[in-house]
């Protein structure tokens, strides 16, 4: 019997804040809980530090290069298989209650259903272009008022929107457990918190009043010490614009936490209402990227250290042992691991994924290959590619000098060690290493031809009539509660758990 999957995604979630599940200090009792339970991967990477092309590579289990979604408003072609394809085509129910960021007139990409809108817009109208570098595109790009303007609100467009994807997903495996559709199911519930905007509602807030982490641990570094890709972030989140004081620091990190306890409770109903309906499914906990949380003076993401690049990865499967995995991994992996989960051939899977099946992992078995990750979207000038071997990761940008960084020795990445002469042949194996992976200026190449394809098509399709490829979720009010074309009899046992008599 195929097992019943649940995927939990939330978007910007910091992984060094989960060193073996979430750190001791987090009010997260709920995910504490899955964590004893879970494979947890301490050094999990995203394969793009940035929503749209790191939730395209989650979904597919191949690199921006490979699927094209380079940033957030490139689109997703509809040819390219994800873990929803895999799993429907071998006999699942595929649904999605919450954000996936998915670019283009296909907003389903395997999916059976959707119960929820986007948070954000399906169109090109967020495109960068490298011809421009240095232009700053205000109405979208990044800048520092969710550090200015940090706090309490009762109620925000986030809020609101993880709300009614946390109501949407309940009543869904509500729905599971009535036993109408016979097949397996997997559930993707994903969430937009803790992502900026810095705001909390008071009773999670308050939970981290004497918090002693609410100030980085790595201070600001004076931009002209900062490296080139650095550099061009701050001016991408123009920073000159802004006087950042230490208590908008503090409130940001503390709003940030506070939204964690936020996402518990949302984990909590779900886990609830699975064991409410005796139901059982594996579960998967993931991040989409992280966030800098002012650390170096950086905030939100786009770049490869710790804070950005590194996200929580738990896996609780009863294939899966429980227990802390130090191996690098990827969220390229989550997808070619769901299938090997769900019993899905990897001959079907393999020829589409550039990840691996983390099965086994958890039980000893050694990964040689290195952990890949790109990144050719807002603040880049041309694209940035990334290895983590072992306790190395190494940074390569065709317009910036290497970076080379000892983890283990240098957890905070402080010290570049790539023109180091005590660290000439590793820093040497890695560029090798690299550049057989990956062209960069074919990789440039092709962002660029995108991105002024985009341009082109975006602005054409907002002259006259638009129409919009927002997803629209249906609802077909004569097919709820009671119509006269139903058995009322019928209709009140089938719509019960457990059921009557």
């Amino acid at each position: 019997m195929k097992p019943n999957i649940l995927v939990i995604m939330v978007d910007q979630l910091n992984g060094t804040l989960w060193p073996d599940g979430p750190a001791d200090w987090l009010h997260a009792p709920h995910l504490k809980a899955l964590a004893k339970r879970s494979a947890r991967f301490q050094n999990c990477y995203t394969a793009s530090p940035l929503c749209a092309p790191a939730r395209a590579s989650f979904m597919a289990g191949q690199l921006p290069s490979r699927t094209g979604v380079y940033d957030n408003a490139a689109e997703f072609a509809s040819s390219i298989p994800t873990f929803a394809h895999h799993l429907r085509r071998a006999g699942y129910h595929t649904a999605l209650s919450g954000k996936m960021h998915f670019v283009g007139p296909d907003q389903l990409h395997g999916f059976e259903e959707r119960l929820t809108t986007d948070i954000y817009p399906a169109d090109f109208g967020w495109t960068p272009d490298y011809r421009k570098p240095g232009e700053r595109i205000d109405w979208w790009y990044h800048n520092m008022g969710s550090v200015t303007g940090a706090g309490v609100a009762e109620i925000t467009n986030q809020m609101e929107y993880d709300d009614e994807v946390a109501f949407n997903a309940v009543q869904k495996i509500y729905d599971l457990s009535r036993g109408a559709d016979a097949r397996p199911w997997c559930l993707t519930v994903s969430f937009t918190h803790p992502h900026d905007p810095y705001v909390a509602r008071r009773k999670y807030w308050d939970l981290y009043e004497d918090c002693a982490h609410l100030m980085p641990e790595v201070g600001p570094i004076p931009y002209d010490e900062q490296d080139a890709h650095s550099k061009r972030i701050f001016d991408a989140n123009d920073w000159r614009s802004y006087d950042l004081t230490p208590d908008m620091i503090q409130r940001s990190r503390r709003a940030y936490f506070a939204n964690i306890s936020y996402l518990d409770d949302k984990v909590g109903e779900l886990m609830a209402v699975l064991d409410a309906t005796r139901q059982e499914a594996i579960v998967v906990f993931v991040s989409d990227h992280g966030d800098m949380l002012g650390e170096r003076g950086l905030w939100y993401k786009m770049n490869f250290f710790e804070g950005s690049a590194r996200v929580p990865l738990m896996v609780a499967a009863p294939s899966m042992s429980a227990g802390l995995v130090t191996e690098a991994v990827s969220t390229l992996d989550v997808c070619p691991t769901l299938c090997d989960l769900a019993g899905v051939s990897m001959a079907d899977v393999m020829p589409w994924t550039d990840g691996e099946s983390l099965v086994g992992l958890s039980d000893g078995r050694h990964r040689e290959s290195p952990v890949r990750m790109e990144y050719a979207a807002e603040a880049s000038y041309a694209p940035l590619v990334g290895l983590r071997s072992g306790k190395y990761k190494h940074i390569r940008c065709a317009l910036d000098p290497d970076m080379l960084f000892d983890l283990e020795a240098d957890p905070h990445e402080r010290t570049n060690l790539a023109q180091d002469p005590a660290h000439a042949a590793t820093a040497a194996a890695l560029r090798a290493q690299s550049e057989a992976l990956w062209d960069l200026s074919r990789f440039d190449a092709a962002v660029r031809e995108s991105q002024a394809r985009r341009w082109v098509v975006y602005e054409a399709l907002r002259n006259g009539a638009y129409f919009p490829w927002d997803y629209q979720p249906l609802q077909k009010a004569s097919e709820r509660y009671m119509r006269n074309h139903m058995d009322l009899n019928i209709l009140e046992t089938s719509k019960r758990f457990p059921r009557g008599e």
